[in-house]
């Protein structure tokens, strides 16, 4: 063979690669839909796991069953990727919400599948459908789509320009601390700084120090009460879907029941989106936060604030407004939270609400004036109950029509029971601590990340909730409601418990509110999930999720 023929089977064989390459043809309008999202900062984008898609969709290979086989093959691929590329739950979450997801009723199903129809982004979708297909019938689209994405990772290799990763705060840098100032709760000389610039690593380095520093901090309690102590009881109120987003939304930020509270918390973070890991860091409030992870070990003996008070003669009782079966919620208390009490069962079957898996909610009202009744007939001088309500949670219908009960209307009823069981515990005589701590927002208004009802992410929408409480039966009320205005969490609540067990803020003739408000925990503001980590640093809010990057919380 010589050289000539060599040379020209050379040649044939570049020229037919070369009519083997493609352009991106439909995936084109695929990318389009991904930057018209990011652009709007509605997606997680993974610039170079697109990248590396494109490099497979483009890949010259001859027609053939290798080309089929490839052009099938990518169809599920650019499902999971953009699936992926979404602020949706991982598949962890969704495996973990699989058994719960079957006992929803199929309304409430159904409702949910609704919610992810958003009507003006499916217009815009045919929009940009139509004004693809229209410019592509004399511009070659696949170049730019390729030049965009190059792009896009040439950003993250040199730094930031857009919001795909954390950028520098423009506000003053801050240090914050968790430590406490007062010798009731131990504490750490090293303060958390938010000096450093908000990289991947720093933003890792400050969560793991904040993490490490909680594990030092947990609330003395007494061995045992002084000789004069005055008994009262404690009541923790736990309340399921209220955050200030929520109140807002519905208008009710004026309602009665907020002014009558002796303090209120107005930067309180309750550090999840879900109700059982709520419960365990409520009942686990004598220590510092953990990780979510760690909810489910077994924590330090004084961690558990109930268990705290039954060794000082507290008697723990535990009130639902439901059966506490739904997501094994009741056996989380027990597993985790340290809560052994017995619910009390409910007197009458009559109830106004069904929940979202159909199960009835009797009225908070009825079940908060049972319990006060069994208090006055009981001999305990003292008791610690936990009650927890679900009226406001998503999905609840009433229980004649099944038609669903706007928010506002079961928010306006729930404080109005609240209200006037507070005015039944004063006209009672009885010494009461009344302690409201939401376990989380009802995510009532949605933003880029989830919509309205999803709380997989806790976003601070979501976690900043309106912790207050009420000395019941004192001498001396305060003259204005004290506002706390540093970011805690629950370990500040229990510090106040610690600081009120001799019981004579009730028979003092006044008490000093900035004394028993002064140096309390603080706690910066992180939220967790299985999957996510929130977090607020220099001024911004920051996210990982599933151990990735950390991002900027799209706004």
């Amino acid at each position: 063979m010589n050289k000539e023929n060599i040379s020209s089977k050379t040649e044939s064989s570049d020229k037919k690669l070369w009519t083997n390459w493609r352009g991106l043809r439909g995936w084109n309008y695929y990318f389009l839909i991904k930057f018209a999202l990011l652009w709007g900062g509605y997606l997680n984008f993974h610039p170079l796991e697109n990248l590396v898609f494109i490099a497979f969709l483009l890949f010259p290979l001859p027609e053939g069953l290798l080309r089929k086989t490839w052009d099938w093959i990518a169809f599920p691929v650019g499902i999971i990727l953009f699936y992926y590329d979404t602020w949706l739950p991982g598949i962890d979450s969704i495996i973990s919400m699989n058994s719960q997801a079957t006992a929803l009723s199929f309304s409430y199903m159904l409702e949910l599948a609704q919610r992810f129809i958003n009507w003006q982004w499916i217009g815009a979708g045919f929009a940009l459908l139509v004004g693809y297909l229209f410019i592509s019938q004399w511009v070659r689209i696949t170049p730019f789509i390729v030049g965009a994405m190059i792009w896009l990772n040439l950003i993250i290799l040199s730094g930031p320009a857009i919001s795909l990763l954390p950028t520098a705060s423009t506000g003053n840098s801050t240090s914050t601390t968790a430590t406490s100032g007062t010798p009731a709760t131990t504490t750490n000389s090293a303060a958390l700084s938010t000096q450093e610039p908000p990289t991947d690593h720093n933003l890792s380095a400050y969560y793991d120090g904040f993490i490490q520093q909680q594990k030092e901090l947990y609330t003395q309690f007494p061995a045992a009460l002084p000789a004069d102590a005055q008994p009262f009881d404690l009541l923790v109120i736990n309340i399921c879907s209220l955050s200030w987003s929520d109140i807002e939304a519905s208008g009710l930020a004026d309602h009665p029941l907020w002014k009558r509270m002796d303090i209120m918390f107005d930067n309180f973070n309750s550090a999840t989106s879900y109700s059982g890991p709520a419960a365990i860091r409520l009942a686990r409030a004598s220590c510092g936060q953990t990780s979510h992870s760690d909810l489910y070990q077994q924590a330090d003996k004084r961690c558990y604030l109930f268990e705290n008070l039954a060794q000082l003669g507290f008697k723990n009782e535990l009130v639902m407004d439901h059966s506490g079966q739904f997501g094994d919620y009741l056996k989380e208390l027990r597993d985790y939270a340290g809560i052994q009490a017995v619910p009390l069962p409910p007197d009458s079957s009559d109830h106004n609400l069904v929940a979202f898996d159909g199960e009835p909610l009797y009225q908070d009202l009825t079940m908060l004036k049972q319990w006060l009744s069994t208090r006055e007939k009981g001999s305990d001088l003292r008791s610690a109950m936990f009650y927890n309500t679900i009226e406001l949670h998503d999905g609840n219908r009433n229980s004649t029509t099944n038609a669903q009960v706007a928010y506002k209307q079961r928010l306006q009823a729930l404080l109005d029971d609240l209200d006037q069981f507070m005015t039944e515990l004063e006209k009672s005589g009885r010494k009461v601590m009344v302690m409201i701590v939401p376990e989380h927002g009802a995510a009532l208004v949605g933003d880029k990340m989830q919509i309205s009802g999803l709380r997989d992410i806790p976003s601070p929408s979501i976690t900043h909730v309106p912790a207050a409480i009420k000395l019941v039966g004192a001498k001396s009320a305060a003259p204005q409601t004290i506002r706390i205005a540093q970011p805690s969490s629950y370990l500040a609540l229990s510090e106040l418990v610690s600081r009120s067990l001799d019981g004579k803020l009730f028979t003092q003739d006044s008490i000093d509110w900035q004394k028993l408000t002064a140096d309390l925990p603080q706690t910066p503001v992180i939220s967790e999930t299985s999957g996510s980590v929130v977090m607020a640093y220099q001024g911004q809010t920051y996210i990982r999720l599933n151990n990735s990057s950390w991002v900027p919380y799209p706004r």
